[in-house]
């Protein structure tokens, strides 16, 4: 059982969605929680993936050492390379923050 925690970024686009998109998305939150790291296609490196919904995509961070799953963001395939590109610049500020506040 893995532990589903969000960013502000990932907050605010949740908020932006009707009300059928965020269904949807509580429903791959609850998959995410039970099925971690089979969830989704990797991008880039293993532990970054993205799950396709409805002409969106939910990106987020699997850290299986500590079963801790980093929601980031949602988009739409017009962003897509965009918020890919965004994710990975800053990927070594959340392996920090997961770590120090995790890791023992």
């Amino acid at each position: 059982m893995f532990k589903v925690f969000t960013t502000d970024e990932f907050d605010a686009d949740f908020e932006s969605l009707d009300e059928s998109e965020k269904k949807r998305i509580r429903k791959i939150m609850a998959q995410l929680k039970d099925q971690g790291e089979s969830v989704g296609k990797p991008l880039k490196v293993p532990y970054f993936r993205e799950k396709r919904f409805e002409g969106k995509r939910l990106y987020f961070l699997v850290y299986k050492e500590f079963a801790v799953i980093l929601a980031l963001g949602i988009g739409d395939k017009k962003t897509q390379q965009e918020t890919i590109n965004q994710i990975l610049s800053d990927i070594n500020s959340y392996n920090r923050f997961i770590k120090e506040k995790f890791g023992n």
